[in-house]
């Protein structure tokens, strides 16, 4: 009893620990503020950003881009981790494949994300589709690259266990090579997720066209609303964290090999 009521504490402890910095950086913010040592064009009153997004015409309109940003966020990791996936087992699973798509992924790959924006405002323009695409973008190569090297790392002893049973290519597959994988993979789709929601924001800033939080927040800068700005970006770090703490959360109780996080 002792063992599990320590492992369900961990998380509690975790958590107040962790937002003890918050806390303080909270607390200067609001003496500084009050004291009026910084331009309040530079630094706004604690109290004023957190009635902005509920009391300001402008400010209220943060909510429908955390929405659009979100379904965009989840179409982009929808379409780049699936297809990050295929080319990772494609290159994993076959030498041929890796020798086919290998170098030039690998080249690809060098090639910031960022720097495919003025290629695909070209191809697509400043709508959805060039924002969907960059999203993907930023989602695939973690995905492909972990799901790759979570293959390659297979130990050899597993393969020359399925050779030994004869195993059928499809079960060798299901029951030895994927779940050794697996743990490789995760760490893709963690990793994915997180760049996907950065990819989001980055596009919508880039291409400023529709709605979004990166957009939300080119208006901000462009009005020199600080209050707006600050908004945006406690925003985009509030559900970076929320949709971090959630996939590990799934995993948590979904993959227990991975261990609860704390």
């Amino acid at each position: 009893m002792s063992r599990i009521s320590l492992t369900v504490g961990r998380p509690s402890i975790a958590s107040r620990r962790g937002m003890a910095i918050p806390c303080v950086l909270i607390l200067g913010w609001i003496v500084v503020g009050s004291t009026g040592l910084v331009d309040r064009h530079f630094l706004v009153p604690f109290q004023r950003v957190v009635t902005v997004p509920f009391l300001d015409p402008d400010g209220r309109t943060v909510w429908l881009g955390l929405a659009a940003s979100l379904a965009r966020m989840v179409a982009g990791f929808a379409i780049g981790a699936g297809a990050g996936a295929l080319l990772g087992f494609a290159m994993g699973l076959s030498r041929f494949g890796n020798r086919l798509i290998g170098p030039s992924f690998t080249a690809v790959r060098q090639v910031t994300v960022f720097a495919w924006i003025p290629l695909l405002t070209a191809w697509f323009g400043n709508g959805e589709e060039a924002k969907l695409v960059f999203v993907a973008l930023a989602a695939l190569f973690p995905m492909a690259l972990n799901t790759q090297q979570g293959l390659r790392d297979v130990p050899v002893a597993y393969r020359e266990l399925a050779s030994v049973l004869r195993l059928s290519p499809r079960r060798r597959f299901t029951r030895v090579l994927l779940p050794s994988a697996l743990p490789s993979i995760v760490v893709g789709i963690e990793i994915a997720l997180i760049s996907a929601w950065i990819g989001t924001v980055g596009a919508e800033y880039a291409m400023g066209f529709g709605r979004g939080v990166g957009i939300f927040l080119v208006q901000g800068r462009e009005q020199f609303r600080m209050d707006i700005v600050i908004v945006g970006v406690i925003a985009l770090a509030v559900v970076g964290y929320l949709i971090n703490a959630t996939f590990r959360s799934l995993l948590a109780r979904w993959v227990p090999w991975r261990g609860n996080p704390s």
